[in-house]
């Protein structure tokens, strides 16, 4: 496995050829998610080889959005089995990195243990201080890709929806984030029952 080559060739790939119109779902997303997993996997002592397909399951988990907006997450899949091969990755890790990234998919099914780690490190900022600037990037992206147009009221419902029924896997992230989550949900519903 050359991570370091692959690390290298995906981050240019998503620099140069991510829409600039995908604000949510960018450069600084997959760098995100990947310094999330990092410090999860830190605290779920997992071993330095699943750490490496840990990691590259993070910076590939979103590069199916430089093909299609809907269902990414096959699209990653595609490219994750065209490009690991030519950086040394075996089929059966091209297959654990697939699996993970599956897994991330709405609503999350996470059974592996890094399955769970990915998919509480894709959604770590729900339980962090900068969720409402993130939340509203994604709803900006929407606007924008005429994904689905809302009024502030409906998004905040949609958000109120998705952190109630939101559950992170493992007990890192539980400790982690999942008090700020219900601190996140708490602001919501205040704004909401002011509407």
């Amino acid at each position: 496995m050359n991570f370091e080559s692959v690390k290298k060739y995906i981050l240019q790939r998503l620099e140069r050829e991510l829409d600039p119109r995908l604000i949510y779902h960018s450069l600084h997303h997959t760098l995100d998610v990947l310094e999330s997993a990092d410090r999860i996997a830190e605290m779920e002592n997992i071993t330095a080889s699943d750490k490496i397909l840990l990691q590259t399951a993070c910076l590939f988990h979103d590069s199916g959005m430089l093909i299609t907006y809907q269902s990414h997450e096959d699209a990653s899949i595609r490219i994750v089995k065209e490009t690991l091969p030519l950086y040394g990755y075996t089929e059966n890790e091209v297959e654990i990195i697939s699996q993970m990234i599956l897994s991330t998919k709405l609503p999350q099914n996470a059974k592996l243990h890094l399955d769970q780690i990915l998919c509480d490190a894709d959604l770590d900022y729900l339980g962090r201080n900068d969720f409402f600037m993130i939340a509203h990037k994604l709803k900006l992206e929407w606007d924008v890709l005429d994904v689905l147009h809302t009024t502030l009221t409906e998004w905040y419902r949609i958000q109120q929806e998705f952190l109630s029924g939101h559950r992170y896997f493992t007990p890192s992230a539980i400790s982690l984030r999942e008090e700020g989550k219900l601190e996140n949900l708490r602001q919501i519903e205040l704004i909401l029952n002011h509407e």
